[in-house]
């Protein structure tokens, strides 16, 4: 009864239109429930659409079916990016996908995020974890910069910073197209002064974010997604780890140019008198 009362209608017929194989209980071989995503994607609806009003952008980048890499800069202190991002998939491509993202090890230790988490294939970051999801066509979410990303101050917004190398040696090893994205906004979302270190410690955080208003709250501000053209990188993942640095420099470059542009935009989108605010 609850889900009747909760859920919105794209966010079923989406949900609805999904390649993974729900079995008559409404679960798929991960455990990934259909009811649950129906209530996870209902609650991030409004935030996407009104809250956030995101704006996508490139999105035919993203393949309809078959396996799949979205990978992105991180930022503003809360995962906003991740849920939003996730929230595009779904209900901003004309092939609905459900983007599975490898969540930080410490949220899997908070019991009832733990279970929502891997209801809604939100899995703990392990390689053999991503794998199995990759060879299964499934679609993943990657911020290589992890708690990195999300824990840059104001002051380096949009500067990003040092990448993992795993993914893209999972990428060749499953022959798996990489799709760049970069989000703006999230920055200005969460401008984020300091990291409240000792009450991150109580519950397990790497960070709890201090704003310039004090709350670690997201401001209403709009926020874009800007999509680009797929990357392949031909080999094993067993390459030297010259060859690899050289495929993440691109892919960062890659991201580093699509945030620029997304910059741009915003800018000029602030002077037509589209948007509030601006990125500086």
């Amino acid at each position: 009864m609850m889900s009747e009362v909760l859920v919105d209608a794209q966010v079923a017929e989406a949900i609805r239109r999904l390649e993974i194989p729900f079995n008559r209980y409404g679960l798929d071989p991960y455990g990934i429930s259909r009811d649950h995503l129906e209530i996870f994607f209902s609650m991030l609806a409004p935030f996407y659409r009104t809250y956030f009003r995101v704006r996508c952008f490139g999105q035919e980048h993203v393949p309809a079916t078959g396996r799949v890499m979205v990978v992105g800069n991180h930022s503003g202190g809360l995962p906003v990016d991740g849920a939003m991002v996730l929230a595009s998939l779904l209900l901003g491509l004309e092939s609905p996908r459900l983007g599975q993202g490898m969540v930080e090890k410490f949220a899997n230790r908070w019991p009832f995020v733990s279970h929502w988490f891997s209801r809604v294939g939100q899995f703990t970051g392990l390689p053999e974890h991503a794998e199995r999801l990759l060879e299964d066509e499934r679609c993943l979410m990657v911020f290589p910069e992890g708690a990195r990303g999300t824990g840059k101050l104001y002051r380096d917004r949009y500067k990003l910073v040092r990448f993992g190398s795993g993914f893209v040696r999972l990428a060749m090893k499953t022959k798996t197209p990489i799709v760049p994205f970069a989000f703006i906004g999230g920055e200005e979302a969460i401008p984020t002064v300091r990291h409240l270190k000792g009450l991150a410690k109580v519950i397990g955080a790497p960070y709890i974010p201090l704003t310039r208003y004090g709350l670690p709250l997201p401001l209403p501000v709009a926020c874009q997604i800007f999509y680009g053209e797929p990357l392949v990188f031909e080999g094993t993942g067993t390459e030297t780890d010259d060859v690899i640095l050289g495929h993440v420099n691109r892919v960062q470059d890659a991201i580093a140019e699509l945030i620029e542009q997304g910059r741009d935009w915003r800018r000029g989108a602030v002077e037509r008198g589209e948007l509030e605010g601006g990125v500086r």
